[in-house]
């Protein structure tokens, strides 16, 4: 199983910017710690931070066939890119959007998420552990997915073998 985990614009500033928002860790600290339960669960990450939408919506698209799921967080691009959240829905992988801080409860443009509606789960205001969460999260719901398509696929190949009356 191989999840990408994309990052938006100014998240490679975590632990220096506003840590009474976003905490100490810094991205790399998030990425090290995920790295270790993605080992634990069998799981291959890809990790990619841009402070471009262009660049994200390219991500998203690069994933498609490559990808099995996607951990993204926006981050100010979540409030404002019909490009990224049109891309996500263009893959229609699985993703789990993040969120450090809880958007709810921050300032009123930031309580809408434009991309959120192109995931399949939003997980918003549990700080770094939010990361942690949406990688068991989306693993699971990969799982499910690929034991759903099995499921389907061998209902089929049975429906062939039975012979017309």
């Amino acid at each position: 199983m191989k999840i990408a985990v994309i990052q938006g614009p100014n998240l490679n500033m975590l632990g220096v910017r506003e840590q009474n928002i976003y905490g100490p860790m810094s991205m790399e600290q998030i990425h090290e710690q995920m790295k270790a339960t993605a080992a634990q669960n069998g799981v291959e990450l890809e990790f990619f931070q841009s402070n471009l939408e262009g660049e994200i919506v390219d991500k998203v698209q690069e994933c498609l066939g490559e990808i099995d799921g996607i951990i993204i967080n926006p981050a100010a691009y979540s409030h404002t890119s019909i490009a990224i959240a049109d891309a996500l829905a263009a893959v229609a992988l699985p993703t789990v959007e993040v969120h450090i801080s809880n958007i709810y409860k921050r300032e009123e443009f930031r309580k809408t998420s434009i991309t959120a509606a192109s995931s399949t789960g939003v997980i918003t205001g549990f700080g770094p552990f939010g990361y942690h969460l949406a990688l068991l999260s989306l693993t699971q719901i990969i799982s499910e997915f690929k034991a759903m398509q099995e499921q389907q696929n061998a209902a089929a190949a049975q429906q062939e073998e039975t012979p017309a009356n």
